[in-house]
């Protein structure tokens, strides 16, 4: 009660003596700050932790701890979340979506540390995933929570989310401008020039304060040796497809092994074949072991002999044949380990999984042209730009993979192949899947905001409290005098016929039976089950709004009936409907 008095007092404080945007302005910086915190508390365990395991590994003979490591890692991220946790923790940028659509922006408490807790043993153990998902998820529940305390409403909850995630984006790959980039595209419902500078100001002190611990080197050092050149556009166009078919397998993989682990009900089981595939492809690939940035920055340093280090495949890193088999195994593999990870119970997010594919689809596509004598194009800078081709394709954002590649590799002067190959991925996997990875699962279970308006709006809506049940019901064996009294005492020109068990049968509508209303002498001979009809359009109770908003379209009707499978509840007219989008929009728009 007493927190309860002094945050009373606060806030009334607060709105006579602060404005809604300097507020914002002032939770921007808290949450730049938190979400910097974040990505170095997680970096700094992740790398402790790998230290503390790999450290002494030879590069020269495989190393069987490789099959044990990632199951430990995961079975201790299980035992939390079974035993200590004990909720869901949920998968990064997916859970921030999610609450910004169903939840009204609202996360769990504990997903301020939980995610940090268990992304940390998963990466640092050898899980194939990355700790940008986890970081973001983290940041956007300070966010969501800091909002709940303050009694802030949906706009500005769903603004300090975009904040957050744009902060934690910033910190961990040290690219304020990505952030932004990506608040915009994958994040934030609206952006309003009123929420500009907050989320500008989010990113910064994130990025700051990742430097100020972390330091100021990018992510993937770069040298580039060659520019760009004009003749080398159709191998940056062909580059643009690959990536691009590299990224709907991505995509299509992940979905698919997150409903076959689905589908086993034992976690123990699914614990089990994850993580012995998981161990298995580690141990044959070590390059799939954690985050595999390090052997990216290799790849990148022209040093792709690094792919068989510590691997049962050492001897043969001189033999080109081999080094182009292995870096198309690595490429198709890492998504399966990515999956594995995952469906053994696994927290992390998609960004180093992508950004290692795309790494190795840019420099196997640039040594077989190479080899094969189909040109002569640096390998470096295919590398690099595959990173771009295949983060646009993966995650439906082209923006973000160039502002992301050309900030974590210092590499602006290839920003014209960047654009190239980032535009086509994109363009080209549209074609033939319409939701990125962090969308597909949600769309599917119809959890999924969009950047369109009408659509984000509708998806806000909940049928249940735009249902009016002031209808007067009939019974289906009722006769028309017992209809007309019904009538009588009714301000509705709609009569729904149900049993005594709320089963319905059809509806009367007065109009239609207005001619014989006056007629005594069909009182008694007619029955209700005779002037019923079912209607064409009805509205099941778990049905999205976009879906009613159409049948409200197409059926030029001004009242739908709304059933629980075949129980009635009541009606939704077009009118209340229209009320609450309004109602939504003011809130979520600028004033």
């Amino acid at each position: 009660m007493k927190y309860q008095h002094l945050l009373e007092r606060f806030t009334n404080w607060r709105l006579k003596h602060i404005s809604d945007r300097q507020f914002m302005l002032i939770l921007s910086v808290i949450i730049g700050l938190a979400a910097g915190l974040t990505a170095v508390v997680i970096k700094n365990s992740v790398h402790f932790i790998q230290k503390l395991l790999t450290g002494w590994f030879a590069e020269s003979y495989e190393n069987l701890l490789y099959i044990a490591y990632p199951a430990a890692g995961i079975l201790i991220v299980m035992i939390f979340i079974k035993f200590i946790l004990r909720k869901p923790i949920g998968d990064g940028v997916p859970n921030v979506l999610f609450a910004i659509s169903k939840t009204n922006g609202l996360m769990k408490p504990h997903n301020v540390y939980s995610s940090i807790i268990s992304s940390s043993f998963t990466v640092g153990f050898g899980g194939s995933v990355g700790l940008e998902g986890p970081t973001v998820a983290t940041g956007a529940a300070i966010g969501s929570n800091l909002g709940r305390v303050l009694g802030l409403n949906y706009k500005q909850i769903v603004s300090l989310l975009g904040f957050a995630s744009a902060g934690a984006m910033a910190a961990i790959f040290k690219a304020p401008i990505t952030a932004i980039v990506f608040a915009l595209e994958v994040i934030m419902l609206d952006l309003t020039m009123s929420s500009l500078v907050p989320l500008l100001t989010s990113s910064v002190i994130a990025a700051l304060t990742s430097y100020f611990f972390l330091g100021q080197n990018v992510l993937y050092p770069f040298q580039i040796n060659d520019s760009f050149h004009l003749g080398n556009v159709p191998y940056y166009v062909g580059l643009g497809i690959i990536t691009a078919l590299f990224s709907l397998y991505f995509i299509r993989t992940i979905a698919f092994a997150q409903k076959l682990f689905q589908k086993i009900k034992s976690w123990v089981f699914r614990f089990t074949i994850g993580a012995s595939i998981l161990g298995l492809l580690v141990f044959l690939f070590p390059p799939l072991f954690g985050e595999g940035y390090q052997t990216v920055n290799e790849s990148l340093n022209g040093n792709y002999f690094a792919i068989f280090d510590s691997s049962i495949y050492y001897d043969y890193r001189n033999n080109i044949i081999a080094i182009l088999l292995l870096l198309l195994l690595l490429t198709l593999f890492k998504v399966i380990a990515t999956s594995a990870t995952f469906g053994a119970g696994g927290i992390g997010g998609i960004f180093a999984p992508t950004l290692f594919t795309g790494a190795h689809v840019g420099l196997l596509y640039a040594l077989s042209v190479n080899h094969f004598g189909l040109g002569e194009i640096p390998v470096s800078n295919f590398a690099l730009v595959g990173m771009a081709g295949m983060i646009s394709g993966v995650i439906h954002g082209p923006l973000t993979a160039i502002f992301l590649i050309a900030e974590i590799t210092g590499g602006y002067h290839l920003i014209m192949p960047l654009m190239i190959v980032a535009t086509i991925s994109y363009g080209t996997v549209k074609l033939f899947e319409p939701d990125s990875v962090y969308t597909i699962q949600l769309s599917k279970k119809v959890h999924l905001i969009t950047h369109h308006k009408d659509k984000a709006l509708l998806s806000l809506m909940k049928i249940d409290s735009l249902i009016e049940t002031n209808f007067s019901t009939i019974h289906p064996n009722a006769t028309l005098r017992d209809l007309v009294k019904v009538i009588s005492e009714s301000t509705r020109n709609i009569f729904p016929v149900v049993d005594e068990h709320n089963k319905f049968y059809g509806i009367i509508v007065m109009d239609q039976v207005r001619h014989i209303m006056f007629r005594p002498e069909y009182y008694d001979t007619t029955n209700v089950r005779n002037l019923m009809f079912m209607p064409t359009n009805i509205v099941q109770l778990e049905e999205p709004m976009e879906d009613v908003a159409q049948k409200f379209q197409h059926s030029g009707k001004y009242n739908l009936v709304v059933l629980d499978k075949d129980r009635y509840v009541g009606f939704v007219s077009r009118a209340n409907v229209f009320s609450k989008y309004r109602e939504l929009l003011k809130d979520i728009s600028e004033h």
